[in-house]
């Protein structure tokens, strides 16, 4: 099958889907693919690069559009587009199925399948071809920059011979996947960074990040916002109250303010009130990153830069991906990859669509003449470890009890290896002609392998390593023994006397090389 990349028809549109990279991977699960001319130009990438590639360079649209079985794009198609599809015709794309009906419906008239990437179910297993996380990731990096740039000041603290510079005071709302890059390149450029989010489980994960998180003073439990499958929900009036007092209370203090709140399907909810803005300090800058769904900033308008009459400029921009059209066409190019990998399991250049995937059943809108959006919850949850019994807590009496049958056992055991030894001992010494200097070394010898065995068993496996400079030293008797024995003049002793110094030489070497590496491992360098 072949699978085509136009170019975007969007204005200002500067991503592609496919990419020479892309593309190669691409061919090795068994498909041709097609480019329209200059589709990657923008994002830096030459028909040149493409056709290096051994991608085929379509010249029009509409070509590709007919000869392609498989069409990736970035932007939601248009109307001229969706009545290029037909039965045996794939679309990938960004869709946005809950605000495009009339689309999901020309595309059922169709007949066509329609996969919507926004639409990639958020489970482990899927992450790689999650495309909404791969340009929020990007459009929250790109949201620090842009403030950079129109914010007069230092982003780090600076103490200078011209003077003292105070490190600027940055407020992340919403800890998203956008957010939580927004707080990492904040916090790596030196701002004190501040974030807040209405799911109180990712507060770990924002001050991991080097950020502050900030807690309201609210009483009630708050709902939980991951309960939407990672994405925040809707709150109460009373959280939403709360919220917005505390906002007013930061607001003078914060020099750049980014907000990134969504709630799938829904407009944007507006955080930042027009009486925050105001009292913001002059030169400061808020970045919306929500200003395509109406914006969480009172002021913010859609593709523009404002500055309001107190000197704060609002940054309503609706393109950040297409602002770094190179790295962004590279993720998004391997997010496409990555479902077309699901979509052809035998890697023969054939689609299988399985509606029984949870993946590929979640991203489909339509198919077979069939609008299959909205889809059913995912029948794989998520993996989680079995909750380990406790054992019930003993009372003290019974805590007691156990302690003293633990140390009877112990000591049981104890005297029978004594009365085994002891046995062993008398035993030996019955023998006829038996040296008295004999048996006084093996007493010593029994009694030694008796305390060494108590000793090590009861170390604990981690400690082992570090036991092996004693055991060193404790070779290197041994092999002063040997010694004075290979001098005895008794074939079998010195034969003996000679595999205990090689044995305990290896022992010795081999301890202090594995000593050495255990040591290096707390060097810095």
């Amino acid at each position: 099958m072949k699978l085509g990349t136009p170019k975007e028809v969007f204005e200002g549109e500067a991503r592609v889907a496919m990419t020479p990279d892309s593309a190669r991977q691409l061919q090795k699960l068994g498909y041709e693919c097609l480019i329209q001319t200059g589709a990657g130009q923008k994002a830096g990438f030459s028909d040149a690069a493409y056709e290096e590639a051994g991608v085929t360079v379509v010249k029009t649209a509409a070509a590709l559009w007919k000869e392609a079985d498989i069409i990736a794009k970035v932007r939601e198609p248009e109307t001229v587009e969706l009545k290029r599809l037909n039965s045996d015709k794939t679309l990938i794309s960004f869709f946005n199925p809950g605000g495009n009906e009339e689309g999901m419906e020309l595309a059922k008239s169709k007949g066509a399948t329609v996969v919507a990437m926004e639409m990639v179910p958020r489970i482990s297993r899927a992450q790689k071809m999650d495309a909404l996380s791969s340009m929020a990731n990007i459009a929250g990096y790109r949201a620090v920059i842009e403030a950079g740039n129109n914010f007069g000041r230092f982003f780090t603290g600076q103490i200078t011979a011209a003077g003292k510079v105070p490190p600027a005071k940055v407020l992340v709302v919403g800890a998203g996947v956008a957010g939580l890059a927004a707080i990492g390149t904040s916090t790596s450029l030196g701002a004190v960074t501040y974030a807040f989010d209405v799911r109180p489980e990712v507060a770990e994960q924002v001050e991991s990040m080097g950020a502050e998180f900030v807690y309201l003073d609210f009483e009630d439990e708050q709902q939980d916002g991951a309960a939407t499958g990672g994405y925040a929900s809707v709150q109460s009036e009373e959280f939403r109250n709360a919220q917005l007092a505390k906002f007013r209370e930061i607001a003078p203090e914060i020099d750049i303010v980014i907000t990134t709140a969504l709630i799938p399907n829904r407009p944007a909810p507006k955080l930042w009130l027009e009486d925050m803005v105001a009292a913001m300090k002059p030169g400061s800058v808020i970045v919306d990153l929500a200003a395509e769904r109406g914006g969480n900033v009172e002021g913010t308008v859609a593709d523009e830069k404002i500055v309001t009459d107190n000197g704060v400029t609002i940054i309503g921009y609706t393109d950040f991906a297409s602002r770094m059209a190179a790295q962004s066409s590279s993720l998004y190019a391997t997010n496409i990859r990555h479902m077309m990998a699901d979509l052809t399991p035998e890697k023969d250049g054939v689609v299988h669509h399985n509606m029984e995937d949870d993946v590929i059943r979640g991203a489909t809108v339509t198919h077979k003449g069939e609008i299959t959006f909205p889809p059913p919850p995912p029948k794989v949850q998520a993996i989680a470890a079995k909750p380990k019994e406790t054992p019930p807590e003993l009372t003290p009496e019974e805590k007691r009890a156990q302690e003293a049958a633990a140390f009877k056992a112990q000591t049981k055991q104890q005297v029978t290896l004594l009365a085994i030894g002891a046995a062993l001992i008398m035993g030996i010494g019955l023998i006829p002609n038996m040296p008295a200097s004999f048996m006084q070394h093996f007493i010593v010898f029994v009694l030694s392998v008796f305390i060494g065995f108590q000793v090590i068993w009861n170390v604990a496996h981690s400690l082992h390593t570090p036991l092996m400079a004693v055991t060193n030293a404790i070779s290197s008797i041994i092999i002063l023994g040997a010694l004075i024995q290979i001098g005895s003049g008794g074939f079998l002793v010195i034969l003996l006397a000679a595999l205990s110094v090689f044995m305990a030489g290896i022992n010795i070497f081999g301890g202090f090389l594995v000593t050495r590496r255990m040591l290096a491992m707390f060097q810095k360098s």
